[in-house]
C-alpha cells in the first residue's frame, strides 16, 4: 500500500485510501498553496465543500494537473438540499473549481423533509456525469436505511467524524454490509487526543509521531482518512504512513481508547449514534 493505493467503490470506480481535507482553510493562497504542496507530496484525494467557501482556490491549485490523477470531492450544504436547489448547488461547485466535473458529490448532512429530494437529485448529477460517484457525510444507519428505501443507486460512501475515541463501529459495520466506503473526517480529533500514553508508546516503538500511527490505524480499518493542514512539513509528515504496518495488538489498543466523543471546537462530548442529528 502507498499514497497512490486506491480502493473500488460499489459503482466500480477507483477512490484513494488517503486524502487531504481543506476545512477552515482560508480561500486564495491559503488554499491554493496547501493544495499545492499535498499534490507535490503524492496526495490524490482533495476534499472540499461548498460551506468551505474555498473551492475556488482549490481550482486554482487544480490548474496544470492531469485530472484524471486528482479524485476531487465537494458536497450540497444544507440550505441548498432539495431537488432543483441541489443541482443549482452542484452546477455552481463546479463553475467555483473550474471543473466539468467532480470525482465524489456528498450530501454534507441529513436536512429534515429533504432526504430523498435531495438523493433524486443526486442520482440524477451521477447519471449526467457531472460526478463520477455519490455519496453522504454525517449520515448513520437510520439515515442510510430511509435513503435507501427509495434509492435508485445506492451512496457510494459515507464520510463521518473517526478517531481512536469516536470509533462509530456500528455506522462502519452497517456500511461495510451495505458495500458504502467509510471516510473520516477529523481524522486526529482536531489534535487533541496526539497525546494520549498508549499512542504515544507505539509511535516511539515505530519512530513516527502519535499522528502518523493515528492515521495507520484508519488505513488498517478500511477507512479513508482526510487529515488537513497549512504546513508543508505536517502534509508530508501525515503522508509518512506507509512504511510501516501496525501489528493486531497495536490495533485492539487503539480501537480500546473509544470513548463514543466528538469532538467541538477542541472539547469533546458524548455522541449517540441512535440519537437524531437530521438537521
Amino acid at each position: 500500500m502507498n499514497i497512490k493505493s486506491t480502493i473500488t467503490l460499489n459503482n466500480g470506480i477507483k477512490m484513494p485510501v488517503f486524502g487531504f481535507g481543506v476545512w477552515q482553510i482560508k480561500d486564495g493562497q491559503d488554499v491554493t498553496n496547501a493544495v499545492g504542496e499535498a499534490i507535490k507530496t503524492g496526495y490524490q484525494l482533495i476534499d472540499t465543500a461548498a460551506i468551505y467557501e474555498n473551492e475556488k482556490g482549490v481550482g486554482e491549485a487544480l490548474k496544470g494537473t492531469k485530472r484524471e490523477e486528482i479524485f476531487v470531492t465537494t458536497k450540497v450544504w444544507n440550505e441548498e438540499q432539495g431537488y432543483d436547489t441541489t443541482l443549482k448547488a452542484c452546477e455552481n461547485s463546479l463553475k467555483r473549481l473550474g471543473l466539468d466535473y467532480v470525482d465524489l458529490y456528498l450530501v454534507h448532512w441529513p436536512v429534515a423533509g429533504k432526504l430523498n429530494d435531495t438523493w433524486k437529485a443526486m442520482e440524477k448529477i451521477y447519471e449526467s456525469k457531472l460526478a463520477r460517484a455519490i455519496g453522504v457525510s454525517n449520515f448513520y444507519e437510520y439515515h442510510l436505511r430511509e435513503i435507501l428505501k427509495t434509492a435508485q443507486i445506492k451512496p457510494s460512501v459515507n464520510q463521518i467524524e473517526i478517531h481512536p475515541v469516536l470509533s462509530q463501529k456500528e455506522t462502519r459495520e452497517f456500511c461495510k454490509k451495505e458495500n458504502i466506503a467509510i471516510e473520516a473526517y477529523s481524522p486526529l480529533g482536531r489534535a487533541k487526543i496526539l497525546n494520549i500514553p498508549q499512542i504515544a508508546a507505539i509511535a516511539k516503538k515505530y519512530g513516527k509521531t502519535p499522528a502518523q500511527v493515528i492515521l495507520r490505524w484508519h488505513l488498517q480499518n478500511d477507512i479513508i482518512p482526510i487529515p488537513k493542514s497549512l504546513h508543508a512539513e505536517r502534509i508530508r509528515e501525515n503522508a509518512d504512513i506507509f512504511d510501516f504496518e501496525l501489528n493486531q495488538q497495536e490495533i485492539a489498543t487503539i480501537d480500546a481508547l473509544n470513548r463514543n466523543e466528538k469532538a467541538i471546537k477542541g472539547v469533546f462530548f458524548k455522541f449517540d449514534e441512535h440519537k437524531s442529528v437530521i438537521l
